[in-house]
């Protein structure tokens, strides 16, 4: 399998789109109600470039196949060396590797940005999730009851961190 890790584009938009909105609607990865638009979205890119932060597709065949990106943890001063990161791979992808290659380049961005720690934020029923960021070097840090509700119940967040 080649895959290609680069810089998302607009062009990348609608296949972005396909695995969030799926994800939205199928899954309690993303604690969204409502699918995402077109417009929505190149807004979340517009903003990752403005503010040096980046937005990485997974492309195999000319097809996205996954995506990863980091951002502000909280808004105050003193968090400005933490970031908060995302990955999702299209489901008929999962499994195959591109997750923790999107991961490994975002890694290799934050050092490269004198970034601190990263931080992800995980439905604790996700375990797969959990399991895959500990085969990457994350640690659990925390677990935090009931602080989303999705699909008519209250879910838990799990911390995990890594040191860069």
């Amino acid at each position: 399998m080649s895959i290609i890790i680069r810089q998302a584009t607009t062009e990348d938009l609608p296949g972005i789109l396909q695995i969030v909105n799926h994800e939205i609607l199928n899954t309690t990865a993303i604690w969204d109600y409502d699918v995402r638009t077109l417009a929505q979205q190149a807004a979340i890119l517009d903003e990752k470039k403005e503010k040096n932060f980046p937005f990485l597709v997974a492309e195999k065949n000319g097809i996205v196949v996954g995506f990863g990106t980091y951002g502000t943890f909280r808004f105050k001063i003193g968090y400005r060396f933490t970031v908060e990161h995302s990955v999702y791979i299209h489901k008929d992808y999962i499994g195959n590797g591109i997750g923790s290659l999107l991961l490994k380049e975002l890694i290799e961005i934050a050092k490269l940005q004198n970034l601190h720690t990263m931080i992800g934020v995980i439905d604790a029923e996700n375990g797969g999730s959990i399991a895959f960021h500990e085969r990457m070097g994350f640690k659990r840090v925390g677990h935090i009851k009931e602080t989303g509700y999705k699909f008519d119940r209250w879910l838990d967040s799990v911390f995990v961190q890594i040191m860069l």
